[in-house]
């Protein structure tokens, strides 16, 4: 009867040790599952980040060109020697202004979009739970002038 219950317990043991050994093996493959999909998602958002930096860079640039453009067509439209040359030089000046800031405008959105959407796609394919994701904080993005 004591053998049968050494056999038994034996036997218990070894069941309980190669399943610990399988759920060990599993929790490390999770983890490392867990810490792959973080790590595609954070690569994401480096991308969406290096993008939507350029961008603002490109937006910046471009508002800054249209102020430089526009006060030298100021200058120029002030060496008139007629009111009707003022005016319309002023007018020209602030015309081409407020074209170049909108189309500045349209591109920044346009390149943010792009990037965010890039990003959906590509943390999506991540797998990863969204609370992995910053997405939710895309209302505080930006949106230009």
């Amino acid at each position: 009867m004591i053998k049968k219950i050494i056999s038994a317990s034996a036997i218990i043991m070894s069941l309980v040790a190669v399943s610990s050994s399988a759920l060990a093996q599993n929790t490390a493959s999770t983890t490392t599952s867990s810490s792959t999909k973080i790590a595609c998602v954070g690569s994401a958002v480096n991308a969406r980040e290096t993008a939507i930096d350029a961008a603002v860079s490109l937006h910046a640039q471009a508002v800054q060109a249209a102020y430089t453009a526009r006060a030298s067509a100021l200058v120029t439209a002030y060496t008139s020697t007629t009111m009707d040359g003022v005016r319309s030089g002023v007018k020209s000046a602030w015309s081409t202004f407020s074209a170049s800031v909108k189309a500045a405008q349209k591109t920044w959105v346009t390149s943010r979009n792009a990037a965010w959407s890039t990003f959906k796609t590509a943390a999506k394919a991540c797998k990863a739970p969204s609370s992995v994701s910053d997405s939710t904080r895309a209302t505080s993005e930006v949106s230009g002038q």
